[in-house]
């Protein structure tokens, strides 16, 4: 085996310009196939950081042929209390940007999970310094002045210091204990969050701004559970519906029709574990035709030169050396241009998926999915390249299986296996031009189809328009404290020279958000869900300022109504934050129209 490898190394130092090529084209096929293999896994394959993960499930409302992961806080504790399925089950909401004060001369801002007292204990997490928080810190609202640190918070702003914990720290100008510190890798019950702490979800109205814990209607939070042993996902599906059924007769106004169904925690459920699942998929199949396309290819340069070293090869075949050690050398050859190929490959795909573990998309959002490569995505690698280099080594092999010698010493001829009007060179050169076609149409495919979705007409038209975003509760406004610092940001913007027009609003159109209201006729006037003529998701706008839009928001930029009217009107948004009916938004985002940039 030494003997082979030596002579198959000489081989190739004989001709770099072959290897180099060979092993280029290999390792951009394994690393393409290893950063997308990577990436699945962690969004798909790998289960979440959690005790028992194969029984935890996430609750889901239903409607029709759509769900949603938002629940009432008040459909949550019926459910907690009322299932004989679920060991347990929590509550938690990404609530959004809040106002840090640690007690130094910069204030920061941080992202919090809000949770349920019980979500540590039923989640079966330990704390790696301190404790965590419990049910029985939970005394109503605002009851609960505690958080926990992330790991990763812990040690880039404490630097490490176990002794902050039992500090007091400040919230929104409201006063918090830090009682413990997370482990290292735990991130919570969804892959693309990295929460800079916890937080008790009783204290949203003190910490949010805003108070949605007693309205059965307001969907904000998602509901996580594991199920009891021996209890199928069926079981627990039909347990909890015969509790909606209940909760639909007692409270029809906000849960008329209402079902459940169960999904898997990490994407938001189906809300982002469907498309995500699909959309990997065919990003596999496609690294797959890449993969066939490098073996397609290469098993053509492999052809090629089994055809210049036919004489070489005849020669030793007449003084009588064994085809199979002539086979055996081929082979090994060809494996190591493959080992080659994939370990460049292996090496340029750590580098990415090292990027792509720290990228975050919305720079001011702590959002990122860890994709670094564990032992599956270098297994993959690995059984990729040997089979690989089995699949184009296996050319020159038939080649030579299939060549007379004697033939090929009398005519001098240059080639393999005689002359022939379809040689397999050809029909592995159709088959590379055929894959690559397929791959460069779905490129552009979706490269328009990136292109068009830049250019969608989205109802209104940003161009021109200016957004300043602001959270009056995070200042420490307080009641009509808020409406004032409003409409005086609102005068001031309106006195800078060249703004046209200027409005706010507590969404933008398109922005993200957990919860959701259901839309209806103007004739409707039994407003039961089911009785919705849409539901509107948190991804669109929804203007607010005490329950009633602001008048200049309508001015800004030009938007094309349904009965064709022309209207003009300013994007204002809170990001993040769902606005109950029993106090006025604080956070928001000032859309600001230059002059001649939005003309109907």
């Amino acid at each position: 085996m030494n003997a082979d490898i030596r002579l198959a190394l000489r081989q190739l130092r004989k001709a770099p310009g072959f290897a180099v090529t060979a092993v280029l084209t290999l390792a951009l096929a394994i690393g393409a196939n290893a950063v997308v293999f990577s990436v699945l896994n962690a969004i798909v394959l790998r289960p979440l950081n959690v005790p028992h993960p194969e029984s935890l499930f996430m609750v889901e409302r239903a409607y029709g042929s759509d769900t949603t992961p938002s629940q009432s806080y008040q459909d949550y504790l019926d459910l907690r209390d009322r299932n004989h399925t679920f060991d347990s089950m929590v509550s938690d909401d990404i609530t959004g940007a809040v106002g840090l004060d640690t007690g130094s001369a910069n204030p920061s801002v941080v992202w919090p999970y809000l949770v349920s007292g019980n979500y540590f204990d039923s989640l079966g997490i330990k704390p790696y310094l301190g404790r965590f928080l419990h049910a029985s810190d939970e005394h109503g609202k605002n009851s609960a002045p505690y958080v926990v640190l992330s790991y990763a918070y812990w040690h880039s702003q404490f630097n490490g210091n176990p002794a902050v914990v039992g500090a007091t720290l400040k919230i929104n100008k409201h006063p918090y204990t830090i009682v413990g510190i997370a482990p290292r890798d735990f991130r919570g019950t969804e892959l693309f969050f990295a929460p800079d702490m916890w937080a008790p979800l009783v204290d949203l109205p003190q910490i949010g701004g805003w108070d949605p814990l007693e309205l059965r209607g307001d969907h904000f939070t998602w509901v996580v559970g594991h199920l009891k042993p021996g209890v199928t996902p069926a079981a627990a599906t039909a347990d909890l519906n015969t509790i909606a059924a209940s909760l639909a007769k007692s409270y029809p106004k906000d849960d008329d029709g209402l079902k459940f169904i169960l999904s898997r925690p990490g994407l938001v459920g189906n809300t982002l574990g469907r498309p995500a699942r699909a959309f990997m998929a065919g990003l596999m199949l496609l690294a797959g035709l890449i993969l066939l396309a490098a073996c397609a290819n290469l098993g053509s340069l492999f052809a090629a030169r089994a055809a210049d070293r036919s004489r070489e090869i005849a020669v030793r075949m007449a003084l009588g050396s064994r085809v199979q050690l002539i086979l055996r050398q081929l082979l090994t050859e060809a494996l190591l241009v493959s080992i080659a190929g994939g370990i460049c490959g292996m090496a340029g795909a750590v580098a990415i998926l090292r990027v792509l573990s720290t990228w975050r998309p919305i720079p001011d959002i702590p959002i990122n999915v860890p994709v670094n490569p564990d032992v599956k995505t270098y297994a993959l690698a690995l059984v990729l390249a040997i089979g690989s280099g089995l699949l184009f080594g296996v050319v020159p092999v038939r080649q030579v299986l299939r060549s007379d010698p004697w033939q090929i010493i009398r005519s001098g001829s240059s080639g393999l296996g005689g002359a022939r009007r379809l040689t397999l060179r050809d029909v592995l050169l159709s088959l590379q031009i055929a894959i690559c076609a397929v791959l460069v149409t779905a490129s552009l495919v979706a490269v328009r189809g990136l292109a068009r979705s830049l250019q969608s007409n989205f109802g209104f038209q940003p161009k021109g328009a200016m957004l300043a975003r602001t959270d009056l509760h995070m200042a420490g406004y307080e009641g009509d404290q808020r409406v004032q610092m409003q409409k005086r940001m609102i005068d001031a913007a309106e006195a800078i020279p060249g703004v046209s027009a200027v409005g706010y609003s507590d969404r933008l159109p398109l922005s993200i958000s957990g919860n959701d209201s259901s839309v209806y006729t103007d004739t409707t006037t039994d407003f039961r869900p089911t009785n919705s003529a849409a539901e509107r998701s948190s991804s669109i706008y929804r203007p607010n300022i005490s329950a009633q839009p602001e008048p200049r928001f309508w001015l800004a930029a030009p938007s094309q109504c349904t009965m064709g009217t022309r209207l003009r009107w300013l994007l204002w948004s809170i990001v993040n934050s769902p606005v109950s009916s029993s106090a006025p938004s604080t956070r928001r985002s000032v859309a600001i129209t230059k002059r001649g940039a939005a003309r109907a």
